[in-house]
């Protein structure tokens, strides 16, 4: 069988944790920040989890992960 090539930019945006799960960074961080509070910009700065939904798509785009 051959192998499975890995979607380069997926792999970029999310990790695999050593449980399995898949960690993401926060949405809205690139650019056009100053309009925003400096309490929205912190809570920011903390990466999360994917969801269950988007997790089974995700692991599709990272067969190695």
């Amino acid at each position: 069988m051959p192998k499975l090539k890995t979607n380069k930019s997926a792999a970029k945006r999310f990790k695999v944790t050593k449980t399995g799960k898949l960690k993401k960074r926060s949405a809205k961080r690139g650019h056009i920040l100053g309009k925003m509070t400096r309490k929205a910009k912190r809570k920011l700065r903390q990466s999360s989890y994917v969801s269950a939904a988007d997790a089974k798509k995700i692991r599709r785009l990272l067969p190695y992960g």
